[in-house]
């Protein structure tokens, strides 16, 4: 399959509306995953889980995580990381990042919806986790696009051996 190049990859990243899956560790191992808000600004991923929430817990344990952000129109764009959640800021520092989190909001549900949904949930503090770019192992595809070869676009591992394109 073809790679999303750099500029396609950010230009992805930044439209509006895709949630990001977010896999982390529990601690007897298992994995979670979580459909999130997040926002991609300076080469990094930033998302910001609740207090209470149990992938929160999960990530103060075990900062490793898994992203899956992808869409399902064609062309089938995803990106996949694997590296380390570092914490921003912690509960109690909301009001220091409170613009990147209306940013992420709305990126989801408008400005206004962005402003109504902080006042809203205001009283729920949270943190600002975000994965660097540089530091994490990145995955990028998507399907052919007009003009492109359609066949033999997955990994050679994919296919029988014999297989004729």
């Amino acid at each position: 399959m073809p790679k999303l190049n750099v500029a396609e990859r950010d230009e992805f990243l930044r439209e509006p509306g895709i949630l990001l899956r977010i896999a982390v560790v529990r601690a007897d191992g298992s994995p979670l995953v979580t459909p999130i808000w997040f926002i991609y600004e300076d080469e990094a991923i930033y998302f910001t889980p609740r207090a209470k929430s149990v992938w929160f817990e999960c990530l103060r344990r075990d900062p490793r995580v898994a992203l899956s952000i992808d869409e399902q129109a064609i062309p089938y764009r995803k990106v996949i990381v694997e590296g380390s959640a570092e914490l921003v800021h912690d509960i109690g520092n909301d009001d220091v990042w409170r613009d990147r989190y209306h940013r992420i909001a709305e990126r989801y549900v408008g400005s206004e919806g962005a402003s109504h949904y902080i006042q809203n949930t205001i009283e729920q503090p949270r943190g600002l986790y975000r994965v660097a770019i540089k530091s994490a192992a990145l995955m990028t595809w998507r399907m052919p696009e007009s003009g492109e070869a359609s066949m033999g676009i997955w990994a050679n591992r994919y296919y029988t051996p014999g297989t004729d394109f």
